[in-house]
């Protein structure tokens, strides 16, 4: 469960993207942000230096950001650098997704895979994880090379893992290793 000041955060991005219109835009950018800073430890490691000053790290949002994103998620992600949240902004986008899902009445599914998927087997997934939770789920992807192949959904608490590094594990433990 995401602390107060995290929910605070994504409670107050969702209502600045709702009322500007660009909840979706919004959430989707700033999850893809989120992916960017979990992926490079290079870029989480600029953005949350104290060391380095804030115009620098406003710098490296406008080059990373540039022609990429709504100048709404740009001004957001820049106002959590410069308030010192750049290690919370991936839990801020998730709760962000939640509760613009929640909104929605759906429910995420955190998919997990170790290359992009098309839209297509998006689509299906998202059919296949809600006759599976008889929830009706919206998938995120997250692109995770440690996956191997396969994918890993989680929704909520419910973890459904069909990773070849999970079978890879299961058969190892099976041989006593």
């Amino acid at each position: 469960m995401p602390d107060d000041r995290v929910v605070g955060y994504a409670n107050g991005i969702f209502e600045l993207a709702k009322a500007e219109g660009e909840l979706e835009r919004v959430e989707s950018e700033l999850f893809s942000v989120a992916q960017a800073l979990d992926g490079s430890n290079e870029l989480r490691s600029a953005l949350t230096d104290p060391q380095l000053p804030l115009d620098k790290k406003q710098a490296i949002i406008d080059d990373l950001l540039d022609g990429r994103a709504s100048g709404l998620t740009v001004g957001l992600v820049q106002l959590l650098v410069s308030q010192g949240r750049a290690s919370d902004l991936s839990e801020i986008a998730r709760a962000l997704v939640e509760e613009a899902a929640a909104s929605r009445e759906k429910a995420v599914a955190e998919v997990r895979s170790a290359v992009p998927l098309d839209d297509e087997t998006v689509s299906r997934l998202a059919a296949g994880l809600s006759k599976a939770t008889g929830k009706t789920v919206e998938v995120k992807v997250i692109v995770d090379a440690s996956v191997i192949g396969g994918i890993s959904a989680r929704i909520g608490d419910t973890v459904i893992d069909g990773s070849l590094a999970r079978r890879v594990d299961s058969l190892r433990q099976a041989v006593g290793r």
